[in-house]
């Protein structure tokens, strides 16, 4: 790890002012000239022909400026890959959830948009709809898209070795069948896009975004506009999780209205529209079968997973691969079979989450734990025997460069007191554990990396322009501290430009766990080359070698003579004068097989590299009613490096309460047929400050040999976990494995019910 004096320490993010004092401006504080409000009219139903829409009377209301409909998308469809575009996101001919986008209005203000959407009159044949993922893959069930059979959507087949070899030859074979519900991000804010459209044929957008040169690219391809057209500009976002990463009809509807009505418009949606009408995470059945030796080491691993897609295909070849991807990425496993199968149902659109797959990770880290009470091993133990390590090759190609799974696992159990406790607690008292991995840096094409630049102003200070995304992570404060520290200068003398697709260098943006790893990368190659030229310039005026210079607190020096020094201002302004400008140029592309795709080439390097973490979960059971307090949390994840150790922190403490407390123990939806019951904050439960337990956070640091300072992903590894530690935890107080997630206090009575009916 090169040394330095910022990387490493606890530092303020350069965002908190602006978002303590309320100047950071969202989407929907955004206000233009002229500007106009829109609002849609959604489906009735979950599956239905449409027959006739009749705009007529909305138009003549005075005050509306825009009305469209399917009929003004020309037919384009959307999807994250060119065999996955079957979503018209505003559909000419069907419908096919609560909720679907029919048509739009915008006028002067909501009042007459919304009146104007009560004069639209909608003409359906409705047809037969399905719900469940599992029907919806029999013979007969009602098809929702003519180019599948059975609804399937995508089948993503996997096996590398002998895998009925293996079954026969373990010492014990365990089955079990694990689901959960779906469940939503819940984004402190609602989404919002603001769009204006002027009269040379540019189109802006304003909207919260994991990716704006994603989601550009995206839209030119829609919009049929070129490229240079579409500018997605920067904007704060209140939340992510995943759920910021697709595209969403909003968009494009506001730019039909925009571009029809030659006006900025302007579309906010309810909190139930948030909720139905953008994006959820799947629901999963899944089926292991797992295989092991005496001794607990895994011999052959089967995997089935079915999960509810809804009307389209969004993200689905990632969705259906990634909990397979991050078991593969902890374990050392030899033999596998795994079929996901991404289901179409008449619901609304699923997505990734960060918390994606509790059933699945978590049944997976339960099932672990049931076969290592059955042969007598410790849960800790039986991770260790199998848990990779640095140099290892996971199952289906990828090298792993840099591993601290095992002492993660090590500093959590240790700290956590697990073997003092485990099994000894009093009844209702109980802990558990649960280890993964994660990837880094996933294939992606063109988009798979990330370029900054890096210029100086004549006063010594400069800016950097980076196309990272900041949607509450801390990214923007992370890639301005490596450039502070490369360069010997102030977090606060380096401005910074991102997340505007038209002015920043191509970037990933914020998914595929790449941020730091990528971005940061670039970053710090940027502030590399800056640093280079201008020890170059100032060695000449220093008479000694760019080798014999330093650069710190805005003056180049001569290390052993440090009274020998040039002020930075001083040197740009020489290289001004030379027709030498300082621009520092850094780029990064994670080093994948580009030849792995997620269906048809499930083998090669899957990522740049991967983080590693452990968990140890203690609840506290309440037999009367069920309720389940998570009540202290130790985490130790693998970073590689903490560029900042107070962001590591937050990350791993923003796990465990959408992890282990949201996702494990009380997010679910509830519906009618297709419609959603509970899309409101009252009635959709997610975790509270007084729900938090106590957390102590462990980093782990095992400097990545390609991240920048070593560093690599920090924390998302930890939602994964905490599904297993909790679900794990439960069983350690009762004595009952409840293997549907969430786990609420239904299901643990009904669970302690069975168990002893006569209590």
């Amino acid at each position: 790890m090169a040394e330095g004096e910022l990387v490493g320490q606890r530092v303020v993010r350069i965002d908190s002012r602006a978002k303590a004092t309320g100047e950071a401006r969202y989407t929907a504080d955004l206000t233009l000239p002229r500007m106009l409000h829109a609002k849609v009219l959604r489906s009735p139903h979950a599956h239905a022909r449409i027959l006739n829409i009749d705009t007529s009377k909305a138009e003549r209301l005075p005050g509306v400026k825009a009305v469209v409909t399917g009929k003004d998308a020309a037919g384009v469809k959307w999807g994250v890959f060119r065999y996955t575009r079957d979503q018209e996101l505003l559909p000419a001919e069907k419908v096919r959830y609560v909720g679907e986008d029919v048509a739009a209005v915008a006028a002067l203000d909501e009042e007459t948009a919304l009146e104007a959407l009560s004069l639209i009159d909608v003409e359906y044949d409705v047809l037969p709809a399905v719900f469940d993922p599992l029907e919806a893959m029999q013979e007969g069930a009602p098809q929702i898209h003519d180019h599948v059979e059975n609804n399937v959507n995508i089948h993503v087949p996997i096996e590398v070795g002998d895998v009925d070899r293996a079954f026969q030859e373990a010492y014990l074979v365990r089955e079990d069948r694990f689901s959960d519900t779906e469940y939503t991000y819940c984004q402190t804010e609602p989404y919002a896009v603001l769009v204006n459209y002027d009269s040379n044929g540019n189109l802006e957008i304003w909207t919260p975004n994991a990716s704006p040169h994603t989601k550009a690219k995206a839209l030119s391809n829609l919009l049929k506009m070129p490229l240079a057209k579409v500018k997605v500009r920067k904007i704060s976002t209140g939340g992510a999780f995943g759920g910021r990463s697709d595209i969403f009809p909003g968009e494009f509807i506001a730019a039909l209205l925009a571009i029809k009505a030659g006006r900025p418009v302007k579309m906010v949606y309810t909190r139930e529209e948030s909720f139905t009408s953008v994006r959820q995470a799947h629901s999963m059945v899944v089926d292991l079968k797992t295989g092991v030796t005496e001794d607990g080491r895994f011999l052959a691993n089967e995997m089935k997973v079915v999960l509810d897609g809804g009307a389209y295909s969004s993200t689905g070849p990632i969705a259906v691969s990634v909990p397979f991807l991050v078991w593969e990425e902890t374990y050392r496993l030899h033999n596998v079979r795994f079929n996901g199968y991404r289901v179409f149902t008449n619901k609304p659109v699923r997505g990734m989450y960060r918390c994606h797959g509790r059933s699945f990770m978590g049944g997976l880290g339960m099932q672990l734990d049931m076969i290592a009470e059955e042969l007598s091993i410790d849960p800790a133990e039986i991770r260790l025997r199998n848990a990779l390590r640095t140099g290892e090759t996971q199952v289906t190609g990828s090298r792993i460069i840099s591993c601290g799974l095992t002492e993660a696992i090590e500093k959590a159990t240790e700290t956590s007191g697990w073997k003092e406790k485990r099994g000894k607690l009093p009844y209702s008292r109980g802990i558990g554990m649960g280890a993964s991995g994660m990837m880094v840096g996933f294939p992606m094409g063109i988009r798979g990396g990330s370029a900054a630049l890096l210029k100086f102003n004549e006063d010594g200070g400069c800016t950097l322009i980076s196309g990272v995304v900041d949607n509450g992570q801390g990214n923007e404060s992370m890639v301005v501290q490596i450039a502070a520290d490369v360069l010997g200068m102030k977090m606060e003398d380096i401005n910074l430009v991102s997340s505007d697709s038209e002015i920043t260098p191509l970037d990933q943006g914020a998914y595929s766990q790449a941020s730091t790893f990528v971005s940061g990368n670039a970053a710090r190659g940027a502030a590399v080359d800056a640093r280079e030229q201008i020890l170059n310039i100032a060695s000449d005026m220093l008479d000694a070698t760019p080798g014999e210079l330093d650069l710190k607190d805005g003056q180049v020096f001569v290390k052993h003579r440090p009274e020998w020094n040039v002020w930075l201002g001083k040197v740009i302004r020489k290289a001004l004068l030379d027709n030498t400008p300082v621009v520092g140029r850094g780029s990064y592309m994670p080093k994948v097989d580009l030849r792995r795709e997620w269906v048809s080439n499930p083998k090669g390097q899957h990522a740049g590299t991967f983080s590693f973490g452990a968990v140890v979960a203690e609840v506290e059971v309440d037999t009367e009613t069920g309720q389940v307090r998570v009540t202290n949390v130790t985490g130790a994840h693998d970073c590689g490096f903490a560029i900042n150790p107070m962001a590591v922190e937050g990350q791993l403490e923003g796990s465990v309460a959408s992890g282990g407390v949201g996702a494990s123990l009380l997010e679910e939806h509830s519906w009618d047929g297709g419609q959603m019951l509970n899309a409101t904050m009252l009635e959709y439960k997610v975790p509270l400050s007084v729900d938090m337990p106590q957390i102590t956070p462990i980093i782990v640091e095992t400097v990545d040999p390609e991240g920048p300072f070593g560093a690599k992903e920090a924390g998302l590894a930890g939602s994964m976990n905490m599904f297993q530690a909790v679900g794990n935890a439960i069983y350690d107080a009762l004595g009952v494995w409840i293997k549907e997630f969430p786990i609420t206090p239904d299901k643990v009575l009904q669970a302690l019910e069975e168990k002893d009916p006569e209590s």
